[in-house]
């Protein structure tokens, strides 16, 4: 919500207003989203600036589009909004007219109280595996990127530090000994993502790393050993590659399960 705020605000540089909205709605066959029958939480934000044309639409979820100027914008926010409206069994709609500013709408489904009762405390879930929950800190210095990753590893049941810079990161690493994992994103400055990974290794030369990057390539000299994870990812991605990692590093003296079935 926070993204979709943040990218409502963007749109209006003269000032302007911003309506944030909840609503249950029933789905009836022919409904517009497309959506499987049943009861569903929409939640949505409005802003009345610059409206999108069909071209903008349609693109508006592309991984890396943005109709942002260089530096105000990664192209990985929307993306992200809708993964994970998609991987909740939701779907993610942009609406947007002439004169009428635009509409993001986040469609969640009405889940029973007894169907959402778990204990994520002591285990993290992944793909068809249990594992131990671990202490993870993530990097990144696009706020919203690293809002997301953080909000999507709680989810998954672990502990996470936030760090939006590698200095940052080294300095939490040095107070917190309990930190099992770094997720760290490859295009930074001052420190990339490589270069922090040498850095963390000459401290703790143990300590698992996982590089976030967007680049099909990383450049000459990137650290080919690192496992990586492609962005935009979603949280099966996620969980699958620290799964990789717990599995093959026995982070965090994890239990692991693979269910057959």
């Amino acid at each position: 919500m926070l993204n979709l705020a943040v990218n409502a605000r963007d749109a209006m540089p003269e000032g302007g207003t911003v309506t944030i909205a909840a609503r249950e709605e029933a789905i009836a066959p022919g409904h517009a989203t497309g959506l499987p029958l049943g009861r569903y939480v929409c939640l949505s934000v409005t802003d009345n600036g610059e409206d999108m044309d069909e071209a903008t639409l349609t693109r508006a979820t592309e991984p890396f589009f943005t109709t942002k100027g260089i530096g105000k914008g990664t192209g990985l926010g929307l993306p992200m909004v809708h993964g994970m409206a998609e991987q909740s069994g939701g779907r993610f709609v942009l609406k947007s007219r002439k004169g009428n500013g635009t509409t993001a709408e986040i469609w969640l489904p009405v889940v029973e109280p007894e169907a959402a009762s778990h204990d994520g405390r002591t285990t993290a879930r992944g793909p068809g595996r249990e594992q131990r929950s671990l202490v993870v800190l993530a990097i990144d210095d696009d706020s919203l990127v690293l809002m997301n990753t953080a909000a999507m590893l709680e989810d998954l049941g672990h502990t996470v530090f936030g760090a939006a810079s590698g200095k940052q990161a080294l300095d939490i690493l040095r107070q917190e000994e309990r930190v099992d994992l770094v997720i760290t994103d490859y295009a930074m400055p001052q420190l990339t993502g490589t270069q922090l990974a040498e850095a963390i290794r000459a401290e703790r030369q143990n300590l698992p790393i996982i590089l976030a990057t967007g680049y099909a390539e990383l450049p000459p000299g990137a650290d080919a050993a690192l496992p990586k994870l492609a962005k935009p990812f979603r949280q099966e991605d996620l969980a699958e590659v620290i799964a990789d990692v717990v599995q093959t590093k026995q982070v965090g003296r994890p239990v692991l399960k693979v269910h057959s079935r």
